[in-house]
């Protein structure tokens, strides 16, 4: 059963989807996104497929499509996409490992769904990320990201979206412009910068080493991105990447999210101007054998704390970028 359950209390979609409990963890000697191992897979750089256990299909009945009356338990149909994104045919390779023609593939990867998946008017928004690492739920080592394609706003992005509106119309600047501006003049924060790209990790973030990288453009989304920004993008993700499993000597797991501009959603017709791609990093260890948990009060009731100086955390880490 997959289908999306109204959530009052958060004025927003719970999604259900009972058929991702049979997702498998997979025995050390196989791996469904290697070549050698899976027949149907073509031969590939970098490939996307559709998620043998999705959240959401575009494929839905009439009957379901329609939304229930109960004001309370009130439900829809899953409509959206879910897809594996596959970075590489080699089994071991980690991102930062990639050759930079190789990691622009992937870019122009992201590039190439999003603009295809927003033909659909259905769909509302388009998020790319990478969950890596078991510490958090990784069944598949296999060098991979994940493509949701929703037909509503998540929460998040709603709340990034009419706060930073609300500074727009309060300001009448960008509020990422001004992130970008303040961070870059505090300069202690910044990891990393090229020409198209700055990386820090913001002064609020809850996360120790939860690196931001933001566009100097502040361009809305990956499609409207030149190839020499998309190159500056590659670069940035290896070395920001590299430089994560050298800041415990073990491997950094994180979630690394994109957040773009919605689609086909009047409401954000204008959030080009006061919103940006950017990407943000969750890295969930505190210490090489330490965890950041989201436990009472994070989970509870939102209100997050973060364990260390995140001054400290970049130099920490700008100094492993080099």
């Amino acid at each position: 059963m997959s289908e999306f359950r109204w959530n009052p209390l958060l004025d927003t979609w719970t999604m259900v989807a009972t058929n991702r409990q049979q997702r498998p963890h997979l025995p050390k000697d196989y791996c469904p996104f290697c070549p050698q191992h899976n027949s149907n897979l073509p031969n590939f750089d970098v490939l996307s497929y559709n998620n043998d256990f999705p959240v959401m299909s575009l494929v839905t009945s009439a009957s379901k499509q329609s939304k229930t009356k109960n004001e309370i338990f009130k439900t829809t149909a899953a409509v959206g996409k879910c897809e594996v994104l596959l970075y590489s045919p080699a089994h071991d390779k980690q991102l930062y490992q990639l050759s930079d023609a190789h990691i622009l593939k992937i870019v122009e990867l992201w590039n190439s769904r999003f603009k295809e998946l927003q033909k659909d008017k259905r769909i509302k928004y388009i998020f790319e990320f990478e969950n890596r690492g078991e510490e958090v739920g990784v069944t598949m080592p296999h060098p991979h990201g994940q493509l949701y394609a929703y037909s509503f706003i998540p929460a998040k992005i709603k709340e990034e979206l009419q706060n930073s509106k609300k500074y727009f119309q309060k300001h009448r600047k960008n509020l990422f412009a001004d992130l970008n501006a303040a961070e870059k003049k505090h300069k202690h924060r910044i990891v990393f910068e090229n020409k198209s790209f700055i990386a820090y990790i913001p002064f609020f973030t809850d996360y120790p080493y939860g690196v931001f990288i933001v566009n100097k453009k502040l361009k809305g989304n990956i499609t409207q991105f030149s190839l020499a920004e998309k190159k500056d993008l590659a670069q940035a993700l290896k070395k920001i990447t590299r430089a994560f499993d050298k800041v415990f000597d073990r491997p950094f797991p994180y979630m690394m999210c994109m957040h773009q501009t919605p689609v086909n959603e009047k409401k954000y017709a204008d959030a080009e101007n006061y919103y940006a791609f950017h990407i943000e990093f969750y890295p969930p260890l505190r210490a090489k054998d330490k965890m950041k948990y989201y436990a009472g009060s994070e989970m509870g009731a939102g209100a997050a704390t973060n364990p260390l100086d995140v001054d400290d955390c970049a130099a920490h880490l700008r100094k492993l970028i080099g």
